[in-house]
């Protein structure tokens, strides 16, 4: 087994100890199961944790919620890879506009949308299944009597899912944003059915997709990215329906989630550890995605003065990477803003677009 020689220095002192590659419990540091607690200058203010994203696995505890949300998440590639092999009807559509009498060209391009707009609503389906899985992991890393920092300790595996749906969440979003056909599909069906109804016609598809479903679907696919949109928009739900819960909870759990990556991000002894060269992205999207999770849900928002987050750390984590890695994830950011960020004049996550 290789073993590694590091040295921590604590107010002057310097101590050292044996870390191996599996991440065992360090005998010259606190035992924290897998999560090792990384002591730096700041740690009174932010917690800094290295988080195994790659390996982490269900205690006991933690079993039930991961088996109820690992199986929403194994749907996600499949999710993912669906999106990313979506063309739409658009030469169909086109001809089928061109050429309202020609009935056989209107055919053509409604048989074309259909099958687009039922793979359209198994996406927005799944959305509503990670909003589920989302609200257990919260209720699970929030509840007493153990504070968040606490439960990212003792819950790796769990930590490592809320991470995952960030991930996905991100990656759908980015690919969503780049494919106008999915809203040009869904407005020409929409305006098809309407169509239809005003002849009095009720077409097949109708009893796939009603009136009810397409109105939710809309909504959904409005926004520039739908489901990032839907994790805010539950993360605020869960903090609203647990009043008992103080706020503090949810944002400190997303804090530390974000002082994680970020010092992941820019400790090369921590990123050598990555056996996975993709894991720096991941780290990425996760960072940025629970910044703007916290930011919709504290009161003041992320680039506060009181915020815990270190908003110039992670934008200069960010801006230290290609730019074709963080170009997306920075448009996200900017797109999905709260007023509150607006109001920030200095915001760096603008700045460092421009």
């Amino acid at each position: 087994m290789t073993v590694y020689l590091n040295h921590v220095e604590i107010k002057g002192h310097v101590a050292f100890c044996t870390v191996c590659i599996c991440c065992l419990p360090c005998p010259g540091l606190p035992a924290m199961g897998n999560l090792i607690k990384v002591l730096g200058k700041d740690l009174e203010n932010c917690p800094h944790f290295f988080l195994d994203f790659e390996n982490a696995q269900p205690t006991e505890a933690e079993t039930a919620v991961w088996n109820q949300v690992s199986a929403v998440l194994e749907e996600a590639h499949g999710i993912l890879a669906e999106l990313q092999s979506y063309n739409g009807a658009g030469q169909e559509i086109r001809e089928a506009i061109q050429n309202p009498n020609d009935l056989q060209l209107q055919e053509k391009a409604w048989n074309a949308v259909c099958p687009l707009v039922a793979k359209l609503k198994r996406f927005y389906e799944f959305s509503l299944r990670l909003e589920n899985a989302l609200r257990s992991l919260l209720e699970a890393l929030t509840s007493p009597p153990y504070a968040p920092m606490q439960h990212l300790e003792r819950e790796q595996a769990l930590a490592k899912q809320f991470a995952e749906i960030l991930h996905f969440t991100l990656s759908f979003d980015e690919l969503k944003m780049t494919n106008p056909a999915i809203q040009n599909d869904f407005s020409y069906y929409r305006r098809t059915i309407s169509r239809n109804r005003l002849n009095n016609q009720q077409l097949e598809a109708e009893n796939e997709v009603n009136n009810e479903m397409a109105n939710r679907m809309s909504l959904f696919y409005a926004e520039a990215t739908p489901m990032l949109k839907t994790l805010s928009n539950a993360t605020t739900k869960f903090v609203s329906e647990n009043k008992t819960l103080p706020i503090e909870d949810t944002t400190d759990c997303l804090s530390t989630m974000a002082c994680v990556c970020r010092v992941m991000l820019e400790t090369p002894e921590y990123r050598c550890r990555f056996t996975n060269t993709d894991t720096m992205l991941f780290c990425m999207r996760v960072m940025v995605g629970v910044i703007i999770l916290y930011d919709h849900v504290h009161p003041v928002g992320a680039f506060a003065k009181t915020s815990k987050i270190d908003m110039k750390g992670c934008i200069k984590v960010l801006k230290e990477q290609p730019s074709n890695s963080v170009e997306g994830l920075l448009n996200t950011y900017c797109i999905l803003s709260t007023p509150k960020v607006i109001k920030h004049k200095a915001n760096p996550f603008i700045s460092a677009v421009d």
